[in-house]
């Protein structure tokens, strides 16, 4: 094993950070203020350059499909998710935790300029939901949670297409360039099954806290992306450059799957060894073999 070496870590500490007032606890009457609030704040991270947004939005897609295969009934967690996306080879077809991960993988990279793409969605469902955002009214979480609603009476058992069209319509309502999943990780069950007030309430308290995990994660991500990019230049196999910008964009790599186009699989293993020996990418399986790297 490559010997560990401990570097100082770069931290970040221009990425915006969400006021306390917002993350302390809050009357119930000022909810749709906080939550306004903590996504003009979020809105600000997403843009600051530090922030590897696309990561972001992988590791958000990540947290999102947990929750979604728990409504389910699934128990799969973080490392299940990504073992069921991230080994599959060409021609390979994903299980059911997989498709649900698939899905919000698909529609982070979609600009949401466009429609979302046919795997996003049932077609039934992209049909209407043009319709559904363009009669939406309001704030842009009201947008959202209305046609959340819409999605969710019209096919009851589409839960995950459904928070991904709510997700793209807050972020095409704010002026975001892609969808960012927020509301998956904070809606249960029971809240999906709540209409007006009830489900307007619930969409608010969930954009409010992802909206501060997000800037947390943010924050967090900027720093090991300052760490990654400083040891780039260390490194020296062909193709390196290349592969540190997948892991600043990609929520997790296999090295004999995802970087082998860039060079030799045992190139990559090494590689991969030598980043987690410069504490600039950690090793997710805890395996010792079939591993995965990321930041």
């Amino acid at each position: 094993m490559p010997r560990r070496v401990s570097l100082p870590a770069p931290w970040v500490d221009t990425v915006p950070r969400m006021p306390d007032w917002i993350t302390s606890a809050r009357p119930e009457g000022d909810e749709r203020f906080r939550a306004g609030a903590a996504l003009a704040v979020l809105d600000q991270v997403l843009a600051h350059d530090d922030v590897p947004a696309a990561l972001l939005r992988a590791r958000l897609a990540l947290s999102a499909a947990c929750a979604c295969v728990q409504i389910l009934g699934r128990h799969d967690g973080p490392n299940d998710l990504r073992d069921a996306v991230h080994l599959l080879r060409a021609g390979d077809r994903p299980g059911p935790a997989g498709i649900v991960f698939t899905q919000w993988l698909r529609a982070i990279d979609a600009p949401v300029s466009t429609h979302l793409p046919s795997d996003c969605l049932p077609s039934d469902m992209a049909d209407r939901a043009s319709d559904w955002q363009a009669e939406a009214t309001g704030a842009p979480i009201d947008c959202a949670t209305q046609v959340l609603h819409a999605a969710l009476s019209a096919f009851p058992r589409q839960e995950t297409a459904a928070l991904i069209l709510a997700d793209a319509t807050l972020a095409r309502q704010l002026g975001w360039p892609h969808v960012v999943p927020l509301l998956a990780a904070g809606l249960t069950p029971s809240d999906l099954s709540q209409t007006g007030p009830e489900l307007s309430a619930a969409c608010h308290r969930a954009l409010t806290g992802a909206s501060i995990q997000a800037a947390g994660l943010a924050a967090d991500l900027a720093s090991r992306a300052a760490r990654l990019r400083r040891v780039a230049p260390k490194l020296r196999a062909r193709g390196a450059g290349r592969a540190v910008d997948r892991f600043l964009a990609r929520d997790a790599l296999s090295p004999s799957i995802a970087l082998t186009d860039l060079m030799s699989d045992r190139a990559a293993r090494r590689l991969c060894d030598r980043l987690v020996s410069l504490d600039a990418i950690r090793e997710f399986s805890g395996r010792s073999s079939f591993r995965l790297y990321g930041l």
